[in-house]
């Protein structure tokens, strides 16, 4: 006995000891990790900055992600602000000599891109340079680089130039079919993020909505790339519609790019440019380096502009993946309290979520605004809750391409009452009042839930194009014939008077400076980045653990179905969300 005991005792300090190690080891990789983040960065003369696959372009600090499933992750985060803000400063930096597009397959939103795109055109009034290389080049990637006075390609590679489609994947038969239910309640024909749960196929107006969508967002970057290529319209509709861009040969022929060659020649016409001999190695920086070289002086700590970035879906409680109503509120509070924040603009990246959220938002913006400008800058969605949120601004501006409006309600409740049924399972209820059991897993809503939650939904929906009325100065009647949950580009929403201005993030900041009167300002970003060590170990979580799990397994496409039904962040009674996510 004394053997086993000293045996089990042995076991246990060594899986002490080995549990010890493993957890040392964790901290030290995160520490060397950290202090490699933060080297110095110095830009070296006849330089040029490089816009390489690693570099990821994400709207908000808030969207860096550390967890323990990404220590090889080699992409660069750099904030589009930080990226235009780059770009401005290399156009006078006489070290950089010019710019060099080397991603095949960009990691950026369809309005950052248009953004990036345009600085790069303005970049090139300087006189310097912008050259792009590909090897199997992503449509966006593609868009990006025809800015270029030189597209080069490789060979063997290939432009997935093709045009945009929506497919809407439906789920109807399948819950049927394994006994699966959903009580939907919803207002809005044009609110579609509950038709794959109760249709078999799209829905005349949700078809309407997607084709005015996509049509809007694709003649405007088509043209866009034409005009660069120097290609007619007619010739680009052919080339496109024909997929000749897959083939290197017939992208040259069409002048989709200009020669085809293998990279290390690339290399070799750069240094040709920067008239350095052949043996000599390229000064490239990346956006990410180039980024830490040029940080912002503090021009006026005292007078401060905040951008506050509202990035991802919107839920009740607190996180920090998404919009959540209490840190929200919290950080909202403190901008509206801080004397030396003189204006504020809230980023609006969001497709919104749960209603009562977003409301709570909504109260602490108004009541920010009472005090100091509140304006409002668009990114690639502020649609349903991202645009009720918006509804407290003093002026808004969109990107042409944002996907916005969506102003509608729905209320989505799953329950298994078939498939319990199927399989001998069933349920009795004991209960106080007429509608205790108000949501059965079984037996799904009682009658009287079902009847308010739809009054609720109504009420919910008034509220909404309430303050819209009164943001937009429309009547109902007029709010209401362009809502109903219908999704509009940027550029349809200027029309209907949903926006103010089509502009940057950029633009929205130059007029709160001039709504603040100031001449002199800093910009700095809320909420800020937490640390390595706390994305860390937020990640640690089981839910997310089990969330990433998932994801992997059956793609963060149709993950985005599956948590729509199944996440517990998702279950409030009432939603504001739209369900589209468009990809260039």
């Amino acid at each position: 006995m004394k053997n086993f005991f000293k045996l089990v005792l042995a076991n246990i300090v060594a899986i002490g000891i080995m549990l010890t190690c493993i957890i040392m080891f964790f901290f030290l990789f995160i520490v060397v990790s950290a202090m490699n983040g933060e080297k110095d960065v110095t830009v070296k003369n006849n330089s040029i900055l490089t816009l390489d696959f690693k570099t990821k372009i994400i709207d908000s600090p808030t969207e860096v992600k550390e967890n323990i499933f990404n220590f090889n992750n080699e992409d660069k985060n750099v904030t589009i602000y930080n990226a235009l803000l780059s770009i401005r400063k290399a156009k006078n930096d006489d070290n950089i000599k010019g710019i060099s597009i080397e991603t095949d397959n960009i990691s950026a939103g369809i309005t950052q891109l248009v953004d990036v795109r345009n600085a790069l055109l303005d970049f090139k009034k300087s006189g310097k340079f912008v050259y792009a290389y590909g090897n199997t080049v992503s449509q966006s990637a593609y868009y990006l680089g025809s800015v270029a006075d030189k597209y080069y390609l490789n060979p063997a590679g290939g432009v997935e130039l093709k045009g945009m489609a929506a497919e809407v994947v439906f789920y109807k038969n399948f819950m049927d079919k394994y006994g699966i239910n959903a009580e939907i309640i919803r207002h809005g024909k044009f609110k579609a993020a509950v038709e794959p749960f109760i249709k078999n196929e799209i829905s005349p107006e949700n078809k309407e909505q997607l084709s005015t969508l996509l049509n809007d967002i694709w003649s405007r970057t088509s043209s866009e790339i034409a005009k660069s290529r120097n290609i007619s319209p007619e010739n680009f509709k052919t080339t496109v519609d024909s997929l000749y861009s897959l083939i290197p040969e017939l992208s040259l022929k069409n002048k989709l790019v200009d020669q085809l060659i293998q990279e290390s020649q690339y290399d070799d016409i750069l240094r040709a440019k920067l008239k350095i001999k052949k043996d000599e190695k390229l000064n490239k920086i990346s956006f990410a380096n180039y980024v830490k070289s040029n940080k912002e002086d503090n021009k006026d700590k005292n007078n401060q502009i905040a951008v506050l970035y509202a990035s991802g879906e919107i839920y009740n409680g607190k996180g920090y993946e998404g919009i959540y109503a209490e840190n929200f509120k919290k950080q909202i509070k403190k901008l509206t309290e801080d004397d030396d924040v003189k204006a504020v603009v809230l980023r609006v990246n969001s497709p919104g979520g749960s209603a009562n959220a977003a409301d709570e938002i909504l109260f602490e913006l108004q009541k920010l605004k009472n005090k100091k400008p509140l304006i409002v800058s668009f990114g690639d969605y502020a649609a349903s809750g991202g645009y009720y949120i918006s509804m407290a601004a003093d002026k808004i501006y969109s990107e042409p391409n944002c996907i916005t409006g969506s102003i509608g309600v729905f209320g989505i409740i799953p329950y298994f009452k078939d498939i319990a049924n199927k399989n001998g399972i069933r349920s009795d209820v004991v209960s106080t009042n007429a509608n205790s059991n108000m949501i059965s897993p079984i037996n799904g809503l009682s009658p009287g839930t079902l009847t308010m939650m739809t009054r609720s939904v109504e009420g919910t929906y008034k509220r909404f194009v309430y303050f819209v009325t009164q943001n937009r100065k429309k009547s109902f009647e007029q709010i209401d014939e362009i809502g109903g949950g219908r999704v509009w580009s940027g550029t349809r929403a200027k029309e209907l008077g949903l926006v103010d201005e089509l502009g940057t993030l950029d633009d929205a900041i130059l007029y709160a400076a001039k709504k603040a009167k100031l001449k002199s300002y800093n910009v700095a970003s809320y909420p800020k980045e937490i640390s390595k060590f706390q994305q860390i170990f937020k990640s640690m979580d089981e839910d997310e653990i089990s969330a990433k799990i998932i994801q992997h397994k059956i793609g963060k496409e149709n993950y985005q179905t599956f948590e729509q039904i199944f996440n517990p962040k998702n279950k409030e009674a009432v939603m504001m969300k739209s369900m589209y996510d468009i990809k260039f």
